[in-house]
């Protein structure tokens, strides 16, 4: 199997445009292979990347994720085509359904369940970037053109205006059992967080034995460089704790859920007890060195490519390497 590429997400650096120029530049310069952007409730995934498509030429950009209930499938193809266009094929479309937090508390839109509305979100996406045909779909969540309550009935089929893109890939952040095997069917790729590469086969393993041929499979990985193992375990710990204990309620909270299923289950109640209590500091010091290091890349680096060895070990087919700090992005390029 094929060393997997390295990939730069750009969560933690600057998004102004001086600053994102000077990281995107520099990463081009030092072999990463591509940059990936995410959203949550401030910076969207896409911006930031027409201007990194405007000042490198060979990376590649990934949205890593972009939250599917915050634009229309349709809007997602507008988006996408535009951007295949501005960076002449470059880009990738990582596509995730967020949680019910976010969705319902920020985008104002409600929580659908996940497999059928995913299902359906690429069914549509993939036919308006296609283009090959006026778009039509009827659905449980879609119906094109709309003509439900409140339509005016005016509502015709149309195709895009601009070059189709029907190969543009489009990988998913899919996590529980059934999602990924959804999206083994339907998705070109994966955009895991909070990967095992010691685990990953107990949770994943099955779905992916089904997987095509080019499958992609592209986690994030927190990292911190230093020759202090602790100090760099505990600047990541924060974010680790964050996953498990605050993205999502104590009922609904796919990466709590995810690494409980890697054998975690006590460290998880834990981190979340604690967490939700408030009490984040200690939450974050909860998270034990096994998980840290079964997570994340840390430590000197010589370490950190011993740590290397067994993820490439893997599926994995793209790293997309979190630096701690954005000073981190030489070192880590170093080590890799």
């Amino acid at each position: 199997m094929p060393s997997p590429k390295l990939g730069l997400s750009l969560t933690g650096f600057q998004k102004t445009g001086r600053s994102l120029t000077a990281t995107a530049q520099r990463a081009e310069q030092l072999g990463y292979d591509s940059v990936w952007s995410a959203e949550a409730w401030g910076h969207d995934a896409f911006t930031p990347l027409a201007h990194v498509a405007a000042v490198t030429s060979r990376l590649r950009l990934g949205t890593g994720i972009a939250q599917m209930a915050a634009r229309t499938p349709a809007a997602t193809a507008m988006t996408a085509l535009t951007l295949q266009e501005l960076s002449e094929g470059r880009f990738t479309l990582g596509l995730g359904v967020s949680g019910p937090q976010v969705i319902e508390g920020w985008h104002g839109v409600p929580y659908h369940p996940p497999v059928r509305m995913t299902r359906e979100y690429l069914t549509v996406l993939r036919k308006a970037l296609a283009g090959s045909e006026r778009l039509e779909f009827s659905g449980s969540f879609f119906e094109i053109p709309y003509s439900g309550p409140g339509s005016t009935g005016q509502g015709r089929p149309l195709r895009t205006t601009v070059r189709p893109e029907a190969d543009t890939p489009i990988l998913v952040a899919a996590m529980g059992p059934k999602n990924v095997a959804m999206a083994v069917e339907e998705a070109d790729g994966l955009l895991p967080y909070l990967w095992s590469p010691t685990r990953w086969q107990d949770t994943w393993g099955e779905a992916l034995k089904k997987a095509p041929e080019g499958f992609q499979v592209a986690p994030t990985v927190l990292a911190c460089v230093g020759d202090d193992i602790a100090a760099c375990r505990d600047r990541v710990r924060p974010r680790i704790a964050l996953h498990i204990g605050g993205m999502g309620s104590r009922s609904k909270n796919f990466y709590a859920s995810l690494v409980s299923r890697y054998g975690y289950t006590e460290e998880v109640r834990r981190i979340q007890d604690l967490f939700l209590g408030g009490e984040r500091a200690k939450a974050s010091a909860a998270v034990p060195d096994e998980l840290v290091d079964d997570l994340a890349l840390v430590g000197p680096p010589a370490r950190i490519r011993d740590q290397l060895a067994v993820w490439r070990e893997g599926p994995v087919t793209t790293l997309i390497v979190e630096p701690a700090e954005p000073g981190m992005l030489e070192s880590v390029a170093s080590v890799w």
